[in-house]
């Protein structure tokens, strides 16, 4: 009876460097990856902090506020220049709106920062204030003097007493600064603001989907949905610099709506935690952004 010789399988050492050239760089990726774990809640005005539930939330390697200036070279804003160099406005009235960065021409914040001389050099104000002022003619409200016919009969008369007549005017808005309240319902027609709004909101509309769809094309890194205890997370993440956006949808709580825009720095196999909140999400006069790291 012959015995049976079993030949015993040794790799060579070329087949062994091979497969560990296969095995370890994914080994060792799956290991360099990081994770974020994070938790979303808000309070409304004066109540306490309940957790965001079931609110989709994206994880992008670019900022929305970058992503915002990127999508504005692609939809410039409405020229507010232009748009004053169009109006049907006296030549006084749009170097004023130039100077002053704004066309709203009604509401008390614009009757308080008009100065005495504004009104009287500004034909559009000059003529509001006269009409809104005329039930006060003849109650210590100046009266003028000088007649149009002096104008070439009598040009120095006609100017010293238009002078006199416009310095009484000055001294009377001056003193009666009440008087220039309400001025601005003469000028509802005239008014170029809604105009300029209707622009803005357009153009807002056309910035926020512009941004919306290069965030969704070119920075998205990955998705997920908060549970029932506002908590979330995003796995199997390259080290760097990512940012927690909620963009396109608010998280409501009350009478508050907040959206998030959160830099968190993902390192080399760690898990990094955030918590959002009131105090770090987005607001409409927030520039900076917030960090974690």
């Amino acid at each position: 009876m012959k015995t049976m010789k079993t030949k015993s399988c040794i790799l060579s050492p070329i087949v062994l460097l091979a497969a560990l050239t296969i095995l370890l760089p994914s080994r060792f990726a799956a290991q360099s990856r990081g994770r974020v774990e994070f938790t979303a809640r808000v309070a409304p005005s004066g109540g306490q902090a309940e957790p965001v539930r079931q609110l989709p939330f994206y994880l992008l390697s670019k900022s929305l506020e970058d992503i915002h200036a990127e999508a504005l070279q692609l939809a410039p804003a409405p020229d507010l220049d232009k748009f004053i160099d169009g109006l049907d406005a006296s030549p006084e009235l749009k170097t004023w709106m130039k100077k002053n960065h704004s066309v709203q021409l009604s509401g008390d914040d614009f009757t308080k920062k008009l100065t005495p001389d504004e009104i009287l050099q500004i034909p559009e104000f000059f003529k509001a204030y006269m009409e809104h002022n005329a039930a006060f003619r003849g109650i210590g409200f100046p009266e003028p003097k000088y007649k149009e016919k002096d104008r070439t009969v009598n040009p120095e008369k006609y100017q010293a007493q238009k002078k006199a007549y416009e310095d009484g005017i000055r001294k009377f808005i001056a003193g009666s600064p009440d008087s220039v309240k309400g001025m601005d319902l003469e000028l509802v027609v005239s008014n170029p603001y809604p105009k300029w709004a209707s622009l803005e909101r357009k153009h807002s509309e056309v910035l926020d989907a512009s941004a919306l769809r290069l965030a969704q094309e070119r920075y998205v890194v990955a998705r997920t949905d908060t549970d029932l205890e506002g908590h979330g997370s995003f796995a199997g993440l390259a080290p760097g610099n990512y940012w927690i956006s909620s963009f396109g949808a608010d998280a409501v709580s009350g009478d508050v709506r907040q959206h998030w825009d959160l830099r968190v720095t993902v390192r080399q196999g760690e898990i990094a935690h955030a918590d959002l909140s009131n105090f770090n999400a987005v607001r409409p006069s927030a520039t900076a952004q917030n960090s974690i790291n």
